[in-house]
C-alpha cells in the first residue's frame, strides 16, 4: 500500500523538521516528504489540511491486562484504544496475572499482540520472581525472548542488596532497570499526599520524602554500578531536583512523569472523586508546577499516559477502598498539547516528549519520520477540542479524573506500519 499524506503539517522532532509538506509511505515505511519520490504513484491519499503530521506516540507505560486481568481490559480494547490516541507504541509492565517473569509469557504476550495488527507492544519483564522482591528473575532469558528492559511495576523491592544484585545483573547484560522511587514501609497504605487535604479528608497520606529516600537509594546503586536506569512517575519537586542533579552529574537516569500528575493536584480530591486514586497519589501544587517546569527544561524525559484500566465495580467504592488507576492511552496527546499551551512550549518540543525521546528510552526505531523508518504516523487536528466521555473512550476502562473536561487534539488518523489502523468518524 503507497499512501500520500498531503497538505499536511510535517512535525518531526527527531529531525528537526517543522514545515508544510507531503509525506510518502510505501511498503511499511517512509518513503520521502516534500516532493514525490521517483515512479510513486500513491494507492490511497489522505487529505491533511489543517492537521498536523507527526510521528506515532510512543507510551512507556500502558497496562494491557493481558494475562490474566481480561475482566478489566483486553488486548483487543487497549490496543485499539492505542491507536484512537495516536500511540503507535507502547511499553506494557509487568505486573499482570501472572507477572513477565517467564520467557513463555513474555513470547504469547508479544504473539497476541502483533496478531492484533495494532499498536506495536514492547514488553518489560520482571525484575524478580512474581514481582516479590526476594529472587531475581531469570533476566537473560527474558532478554532473550523480547523484553526491552527490567521493572517491578509498583512492586517494592524492599531488601537493597536485592536491587543492588538486580542491578549488577542487569549491566552485564546491557539492559536497563526501570524503577518507581517509592519506600514501601513510609508508603504502606497510603492512598493521598500527605498534606492539608489528606488530613481534612481523612485519607491515610504518603510523605513525599517516602519518594526522596527511595530515590536517594538507587541513585547511590547507580553510581555504584553504573547501570542505566530509568525513574518511572516522578511526582515530587524535590524528585526532580535530585534527578535535575543526579544529571549534572552524569549518572545515566532518565525519568517519566504521568500526563495525570502534570496537571491535577491533591486540590482535585476534594470531592473524594475515586477517579483521582492513583500511583504515586496526587501532590500539592508546588509538587505539580515543578512536574510541569521539570517536564519543560528536560529534566523529566517523557510524558507517559500510565494507562491503567480498572473495572466499574472496584472504582465505585470509598475513595481509599477503591483501586487505583486512570486510563490514558487516548489522553496522552490531549494532555501534552493541553501542557504544552498552558507553558509556551513549541509544538515539535512538546510532541518530542511523547515520541523521539521515549523512543531512544525504549531503544526503538520509532518516534521520527526519516527516510527509510517505520510508517508509523499520527495525523491530528491540534485545534479541534474533545470533550472526554465515558462513551467516548475506546478503551474498557472509563476510569479517568478528566470526564467532562474539553481538551485539545483529535487524532484524525493513525498508520502502524504503513497501514491505516485508525481513522475518526467524520
Amino acid at each position: 500500500m503507497k499512501i500520500q499524506i498531503k497538505n499536511g503539517r510535517l512535525v518531526d522532532p527527531r529531525n528537526h523538521v517543522d514545515r508544510a509538506c507531503d509525506l510518502f509511505v510505501a511498503d511499511g515505511c517512509i518513503a520521502g516528504a516534500g516532493a514525490a519520490p521517483a515512479g510513486f504513484r500513491a494507492d490511497r491519499t489522505i487529505d491533511a489540511a489543517g492537521l498536523v503530521v507527526a510521528p506515532g506516540l510512543v507510551d512507556l507505560a500502558a497496562r494491557l491486562r493481558e494475562p490474566g486481568l481480561e475482566y478489566k481490559a483486553t488486548l483487543d480494547s487497549e490496543l485499539y484504544a492505542a491507536v484512537a490516541g495516536g500511540v503507535t507504541s507502547l511499553a506494557c509492565p509487568p505486573d499482570t496475572d501472572p507477572p513477565l517473569d517467564e520467557p513463555g509469557l513474555v513470547e504469547m504476550l508479544k504473539r497476541r499482540a502483533a496478531s492484533r495488527n495494532l499498536a506495536h507492544v514492547y514488553p518489560l519483564g520482571a525484575l524478580t520472581a512474581k514481582l516479590e522482591g526476594a529472587r531475581l528473575a531469570e533476566l537473560a532469558t527474558l532478554r532473550d525472548a523480547g523484553c526491552v528492559a527490567f521493572s517491578q511495576a509498583d512492586a517494592p523491592i524492599p531488601d537493597t542488596a536485592v536491587l543492588w544484585r538486580a542491578l549488577q545483573y542487569a549491566a552485564t547484560l546491557g539492559v536497563s532497570v526501570w524503577l518507581r522511587p517509592q519506600d514501601p514501609y513510609l508508603a504502606r497504605d497510603g492512598v493521598a499526599h500527605d498534606g492539608e487535604v489528606a488530613t481534612r479528608l481523612g485519607l491515610p497520606a504518603i510523605p513525599p520524602f517516602a519518594e526522596t529516600i527511595a530515590l536517594g537509594a538507587i541513585l547511590a546503586l547507580v553510581r555504584a554500578t553504573g547501570t542505566r536506569v530509568h525513574l518511572c512517575r516522578l511526582s515530587t519537586a524535590a524528585g526532580v531536583a535530585m534527578v535535575h542533579a543526579a544529571k549534572a552529574e552524569g549518572l545515566p537516569v532518565t525519568c517519566d512523569a504521568g500526563a495525570h500528575h502534570v496537571h491535577l493536584s491533591e486540590m482535585d480530591l476534594a470531592h473524594y472523586d475515586a477517579h483521582c486514586h492513583l500511583v504515586p497519589p496526587l501532590r500539592s501544587l508546588r509538587d505539580r508546577d515543578a512536574l510541569q517546569a521539570g517536564l519543560a527544561d528536560g529534566t523529566i524525559d517523557a510524558l507517559c499516559s500510565d494507562h491503567t484500566p480498572v473495572d466499574e465495580d472496584a472504582k465505585q467504592m470509598p475513595f481509599g477502598e477503591s483501586a487505583p488507576g486512570a486510563t490514558g492511552l487516548e489522553l496522552l496527546l490531549p494532555l501534552t498539547l493541553k501542557w504544552a499551551r498552558e507553558r509556551g512550549i513549541a509544538l515539535a518540543d512538546a510532541l518530542a516528549r511523547v515520541t523521539c525521546t521515549p523512543a531512544r528510552i525504549l531503544g526503538i526505531e520509532a518516534g521520527h519520520l526519516a527516510p527509510g523508518a517505520p510508517a508509523d504516523v499520527c495525523v491530528f487536528d491540534p485545534e479541534a477540542h474533545v470533550t472526554v466521555s465515558a462513551a467516548g473512550l475506546q478503551s474498557q476502562g472509563k476510569n479517568t479524573p478528566f470526564l467532562g473536561y474539553a481538551l485539545p487534539g483529535r487524532v484524525r488518523f493513525t498508520l502502524v506500519g504503513g497501514a491505516v489502523t485508525y481513522e475518526a468518524r467524520a
